[in-house]
């Protein structure tokens, strides 16, 4: 299995693979837009995966058989994609005239001046961006390389759920290509803008910031929801399962609100603001003209408005089906909610539609 960005234009199967589910999308191009033709959230029995580390592959295959079952879909072929922590990226300069098999020649002889593994113990792969601002008759190439486990572990997964991997990508990227979705969000679609899709999983919280809708900056740390979900656990005396259902339900005592959603909140806030004091530290602009919010916890009430106020930076929470149609068994308010949290799982069906 090799590490791959190129695909034919076929439809796939988005799957998502986070600590806590299995997420998968599917979705058809229409002549205007896309429309979602299956759609599932598979939970995980815990540490099945640990902050994004495959623990028990063959557990993580049963809950996607599971889910492809639930979802009743004949495509068997599908995307996913390795977290940017266990990748590393680069972008290279290259001769233009290279054809893709003497550039993919002139790649392995000097990845190793790069990469800092050895290259029987990596997959490696490359996407030509276009040409070099500053030197004529040279393109920028995004290299992409990840230990072999990493990929495999999750390949073997999918596979023990019965589908074929088509593509590999990475986490970051993928919110780069679901912008497609939520381009309604943003002014003028985000074109000479520069907007950030802090992605707010259970275990782990991601800054992906995008300029002109290209993906320029991309940043991730063990933080999420599961901390909130713990502090219901505790203060509550609940099981983990509890906690996580009255989190999503409500129906928590008074005192949760001032006393642990708000606290949570507020942590949100300052992760935020380090998230984005770590990009501004290397850029020469210190703004973002839009904050977009995804995963889990982005729907936790009143949080898009808190961190707008707090950072002086609108803050919207991401929608990618606003625009999108829909199957008719599939419930149209279940998956507008899980929305946010579905953001890299729509971003890989849509690699099935690349030109």
């Amino acid at each position: 299995m090799t590490f791959k960005f190129s695909s034919k234009n076929t439809g796939l199967i988005g799957l998502d693979i986070s600590s806590t589910s299995v997420k998968l999308v599917e979705l058809k191009p229409l002549k205007q837009g896309y429309k979602v033709v299956s759609y599932v959230v598979e939970p995980l029995p815990a540490n099945a995966v640990n902050e994004k580390n495959l623990q028990d592959v063959e557990v993580v295959g049963e809950a996607i058989r599971r889910a492809i079952k639930r979802a009743e879909t004949r495509t068997k072929t599908a995307a996913l994609a390795v977290p940017s922590a266990m990748v590393i990226t680069k972008i290279i300069t290259m001769p233009a005239n290279l054809r893709d098999h003497e550039m993919e020649a002139q790649i392995q002889l000097e990845a190793d001046q790069y990469i800092p593994y050895p290259l029987e113990e990596i997959n490696l792969d490359f996407q030509v961006l276009g040409p070099n601002d500053e030197q004529e008759d040279v393109v920028d190439v995004l290299l992409a390389a990840s230990r072999s486990e990493n990929v495999e572990d999750r390949t073997a997964a999918a596979e023990i759920g019965g589908l074929n991997v088509k593509i590999v990508d990475v986490e970051p990227y993928t919110m780069e290509t679901a912008m497609e979705l939520i381009k309604h969000q943003i002014d003028d679609e985000g074109r000479d803008k520069t907007v950030a899709i802090l992605d707010i999983g259970a275990t782990m919280t991601s800054l992906s910031v995008l300029r002109d809708q290209q993906l320029i900056y991309t940043r991730e740390q063990p933080f999420g929801g599961k901390q909130l979900t713990e502090e219901i656990m505790r203060r509550y005396g609940l099981s983990y399962e509890d906690a996580g259902r009255v989190k999503r339900t409500g129906g928590l005592p008074e005192n949760y609100e001032p006393e642990v959603l708000e606290p949570f909140k507020q942590l949100v806030v300052q992760q935020t603001n380090r998230f984005l004091q770590f990009f501004f530290s290397g850029d020469k602009n210190d703004y973002v003209d839009q904050i977009i919010l995804a995963g889990g916890s982005a729907v936790i009430p009143g949080l898009a408005e808190l961190i707008g106020e707090r950072i002086g930076t609108p803050t919207v929470i991401a929608d990618p089906f606003a625009n999108v149609k829909f199957a008719s068994h599939i419930n149209q308010q279940r998956i507008v909610d899980d929305g946010p949290a579905l953001m890299i799982a729509c971003g890989l069906a849509l690699r099935g539609f690349d030109q």
